[in-house]
C-alpha cells in the first residue's frame, strides 16, 4: 500500500487512517528529531560495529550486561536534554487529541530517558504515564510486546491502531501486532516496503493524510 514510488492520490494513500482511533509512535527520529549517532554510541560502549545496541547487550554475560546498560542509560539521559520536537509533531498531536484519538509511545529507550526526552521536546503533556512503554516494561521492538501492552491497557483492537516510526524495528513491531504501519522517511533513507502500509516524508504530510475532523 506504500505510495512512495507511484505517488497516488490522497485517497489511495490514506490507508484508512481516518478510521484509526489508536495512534502509537516511536520517539527518537519520529516525534523528536533524530539525534542519536549509534555508531559513536557503540564505540563509546565498546560494542561490535553494526549490531543493534540492545541486542549486543543482551548477548553479554549478566554482570557485564548490567554494567553496560548503566553506561547506556547515562549516555542516553545526557543526550535527552537536547531533544527537540520533529516539525509538525505538536500540530499532529493536538489534532489527534482534539479528534478524540488515543496517543501512545513505544520506545527502545528506558523510561527515565523517554520522560526526559519528551519534557525537553515539549511533548510530555500529550501522553499519560500508562501510554508510554519503554524497554523497562516490555521486550523492545521489533518485538510487538510494547504495542500489545499499550493496546491491552486501552482495551483496544490492533485493527483500529496505527504504529508510526522511522526505522525497520518500528514497522516490524507494528506489522506483527496487526497495526497499520506508517514509515516516516524524512531523509529519504532506506525503505522496507514489505513492512510498510504508508510512507510519508513529514508529520505534516501524515497529518493531512489522516483527514482529521475540522474541529480536531
Amino acid at each position: 500500500m506504500s505510495g512512495a514510488a507511484t505517488n497516488p492520490g490522497t485517497d489511495a494513500r490514506s490507508g484508512g487512517l481516518a478510521d484509526r482511533h489508536h495512534w502509537l509512535f516511536d520517539m527518537d527520529g519520529t516525534l523528536t528529531l533524530a539525534a542519536h549517532d549509534f555508531d559513536a554510541m557503540r564505540r563509546t560502549l565498546s560494542l561490535p560495529a553494526g549490531v543493534p545496541i540492545l541486542e549486543a547487550l543482551a548477548a553479554m554475560p549478566e554482570q557485564e550486561q548490567r554494567h553496560k546498560r548503566a553506561e547506556l542509560d547515562a549516555l542516553e539521559l545526557d543526550m535527552a536534554g537536547a531533544s527537540r520536537a520533529q516539525p509538525g509533531a505538536v500540530a499532529l498531536l493536538e489534532a489527534l487529541l482534539g479528534a478524540g484519538r488515543s496517543l501512545g509511545i513505544v520506545t527502545r529507550n528506558g523510561r527515565e530517558i523517554a520522560d526526559a526526552t519528551l519534557r525537553a521536546a515539549g511533548l510530555d503533556g500529550y501522553f499519560t504515564p500508562e501510554s508510554i512503554v519503554s524497554r523497562d516494561c516490555a521486550v523492545a521492538k521489533p518485538d510487538p510486546a510494547g504495542i500489545d501492552l499499550v493496546l491491552r491497557r486501552w482495551k483496544a483492537d490492533a485493527s483500529r491502531a496505527v504504529m508510526v516510526g522511522d526505522y525497520r524495528f518500528d514497522l516490524q513491531a507494528g506489522r506483527a501486532a496487526g497495526c497499520l504501519s506508517v514509515h516516516l522517511n524524512v531523509n529519504v533513507g532506506e525503505t522496507w516496503p514489505e513492512l510498510t502500509d504508508i510512507v510519508v516524508r513529514s508529520l505534516g504530510e501524515l497529518h493531512a493524510l489522516a483527514r482529521l475532523p475540522p474541529d480536531g
